[in-house]
């Protein structure tokens, strides 16, 4: 009998935080599997345990205990500096707050991402100028983050997630600070985005968003249920 491997398994998983004499369980207990090129929505009310759960699917942060197998890849037995390789090859961040570097241009910030791979400056420019392209910013490449819309900036942290043509990118929360027309915008791109292949994960509370995932998540109180 064949064995099912999925791109992502999560195991037995726990997250607890110390808060002075406290601790607080984040994630209580959750066991999951996503496969490749699924869209998936993790949603839950704020404070539930969604964005936890997204750092530690980003080999950002090291569970309590339990396993995260990422194409049978064990994340957490990985030393800190594979983890940064891992990240690099495998993963795209959009962060609700864009995270934006305010004195680096639009290009600049999109080619942060590629820092690490070795390319020439060259082909970093092209590969970055092609996916600012794509987000409809072409015009904009050599603006500072505080010359955008929030709209725009979002846009800009899409391009930087994907300018390194990761297999999955993970979202935390991409609509939340925008306006609904804009919000729609940023969903149909990565409906694109995962109609091309690539894993889309995205954290939100806005029931909306689920219209554009295959399958979604519910995080409540800690635990995961499908």
């Amino acid at each position: 009998m064949t064995q099912v491997t999925h791109l992502i398994e999560i195991q037995g998983l726990k997250k607890t935080y110390q808060s002075g004499d406290t601790r607080v369980a984040a994630i209580k207990q959750m066991d999951f599997f996503i496969d490749d090129g699924e869209f998936i929505t993790i949603m839950g009310q704020s404070g539930s345990g969604k964005s936890t759960l997204l750092s530690v699917l980003g080999g950002l942060n090291h569970p309590t205990q339990g396993r995260v197998l990422v194409d049978s890849l064990d994340l957490y037995s990985l030393s800190g500096e594979q983890r940064a390789d891992f990240r690099s090859e495998y993963i795209g961040f959009i962060f609700q707050s864009f995270q934006l570097i305010p004195y680096l241009t639009v290009l600049e910030n999109v080619k942060l991402p590629m820092a690490v791979t070795g390319q020439k400056k060259k082909v970093k420019n092209q590969m970055a100028l092609e996916v600012i392209e794509r987000v409809g910013l072409g015009a904009k490449a050599f603006r500072l983050p505080d010359q955008l819309s929030g709209g725009e900036q979002e846009r800009v942290a899409f391009a930087r997630a994907i300018v390194n043509k990761p297999p999955i990118i993970l979202a935390d929360e991409p609509t939340g600070n925008l306006d609904s027309q804009t919000a729609r915008e940023i969903m149909m791109m990565l409906q694109s985005l995962n109609k091309e292949g690539v894993t889309i994960i995205v954290v939100t509370h806005n029931s909306d968003n689920a219209a554009y995932a295959t399958r979604s998540l519910n995080v409540r109180d800690g635990e995961c249920a499908a």
